[in-house]
């Protein structure tokens, strides 16, 4: 029996997940189309999410997963009463941007939508579950990407404030917790999923990407400020994937090249937390002979604005080196890294590391002193249920156990502060990187496939069980 002490009292264990990965229902009550809807499973997807293959509709011969999904659109009150009988304290979900505004740039909302997630919102109290809420997780309205070119243009600011005053007046007393932008360094990585970016032929690919993130940064600052205004209860997080970078070797230019990639990363949340760009960031534009245009009111908004805490997905660390050779690389969550000789891989390639998750809450604790939450964790596995429906996941459990242990002792050992858990995926989804539904983190199955057949009926699996105990006990019992 693994003895541990208790988390802190008021933890918020839950689960995550996304609007286009689990809701479906692209077209309903007046939705409209987002990027995130026409990304298809298959070889294109990464060319795609990356901003190099032009895809602004959907086309002939590829399947569309976010249309369909697990239609929690229409299987709301059954998935939340599932997650209320584990016992969540909270559960991460975001808002569907075009389902709220269909084009985009409208000056009023659509009721339909807001209605919707008032409604979910509502079924998350009956069970005395705290809605989490992202504000834009990977979601861009087609219509702001076809005419505005997504968050190049300034004018992006002006329709995420009409959003997020739209959402913070609405949902005044049902929502207390919020992320402003999910994963917001994928950017970098994935820019037509972060931030609605395709590149013509021959642009400066860093300046608009950096240009982009800096009006995501204004946007989110403006976010913070109206929500505090709107209602003093509320509290604003920033939301990074996170994953601390190892030096592949004790050679000097390796942990100069690890600290180098840390930082790419951690240069969004040092404005978002700390309210100014780092002079690391100022000499990196100078070096690539950047540009970034800055309206006379952005850093003052980005200085008195920031975030009350530092959410973000851990799902691996990663390795860096500075050997041009070394080509022998993992998956990760859309990160490529060194592969690391000491860890365990899972079916996507993608390292098990628990100690890293330690390493990285104590970095971001000693980075920012702000309170944390880890809002994705998870193992993406293939499952195989019985007839019934259920699956003996013991490997999820023992991925999620190791990781428990680690935050325990992050929190009871080193003294960092962290809010609450939310596990990815709590119930089966679609994934971001891949597309696929075989790819599931679930304590809840769904019948679906890759190619979006199955009947949708939801089952428990075995980890669902394990989970409730966890919540209950309030992470002492994790056997």
């Amino acid at each position: 029996m693994t003895e541990l002490k208790p988390f802190p009292k008021g933890f918020l264990w839950g689960g995550a997940t996304a609007a286009n990965q689990c809701e479906g229902a692209y077209d309903v009550d007046g939705r409209g189309l987002a990027n995130v809807d026409v990304v298809p499973i298959g070889k294109d997807r990464f060319s795609i999410i990356a901003g190099q293959k032009k895809m602004f509709d959907f086309e002939d011969g590829y399947f569309y997963p976010a249309k369909g999904s697990i239609d929690f659109y229409h299987h709301y009150k059954e998935d939340i009463a599932l997650l209320g009988e584990m016992g969540f304290k909270t559960f991460r979900l975001s808002i569907a941007w075009s389902r709220i505004f269909p084009k985009g740039d409208e000056l009023e909302p659509n009721e339909a939508g807001l209605q919707f997630y008032e409604n979910v919102f509502k079924e998350c109290h009956k069970y005395g579950i705290e809605p989490l809420v992202t504000i834009t997780h990977f979601d861009c309205p087609m219509y702001l990407i076809e005419h505005y070119g997504g968050w190049r243009n300034r004018e992006m600011i002006t329709f995420y404030d009409r959003l997020v005053r739209t959402l913070f007046t609405r949902f005044k007393g049902l929502v207390k917790y919020w992320l402003t932008f999910n994963e917001i360094n994928m950017i970098l990585h994935a820019p037509f999923m972060g931030a609605g970016l395709y590149f013509e032929e021959g642009e400066n690919v860093d300046q608009v990407k950096y240009q982009a993130a800096h009006h995501e940064l204004v946007a989110s600052a403006l976010a913070t400020k109206i929500a505090h205004e709107i209602d003093p209860e509320n509290k604003v997080g920033c939301m990074l994937a996170a994953g601390q970078y190892y030096p592949n070797t004790c050679n000097p230019n390796d942990y100069w090249k690890a600290m180098q990639e840390d930082r790419e990363n951690y240069f969004f949340i040092d404005v978002q937390a700390r309210g100014e760009y780092p002079n690391y960031a100022k000499k990196k534009f100078e070096r690539l002979g950047l540009d970034i245009e800055m309206a006379a009111e952005d850093l003052t908004l980005l200085k008195e604005n920031t975030v009350d805490f530092v959410s973000f997905s851990y799902y691996s660390s990663r390795v860096a080196s500075a050997d041009p050779n070394l080509t022998d690389t993992t998956a990760g969550n859309i990160f490529a890294s060194i592969k690391n000789p000491y860890l365990e891989s899972s079916e996507w390639g993608w390292q098990i590391d628990p100690l890293g998750l330690r390493i990285t809450l104590n970095q971001i604790w000693d980075r920012y002193q702000k309170p944390m939450f880890i809002v994705e964790n998870g193992l993406g596995a293939v499952d195989t249920p019985d007839e019934n429906g259920y699956v003996a996941d013991d490997y999820r459990i023992d991925y999620l156990r190791e990781h428990i242990k680690t935050m325990n002792a992050a929190i009871n050992e080193d003294g960092v502060e962290l809010l609450g858990y939310t596990t990815w995926g709590c119930i089966d989804l679609v994934s971001a990187g891949t597309g696929e539904m075989k790819k599931r983190y679930g304590f809840i199955y769904v019948d679906r496939d890759n190619e979006g057949n199955g009947t949708l009926k939801r089952s428990k699996k075995k980890s669902f069980d394990w989970y409730k105990k966890v919540i209950a006990s309030n992470g002492t019992d994790i056997d």
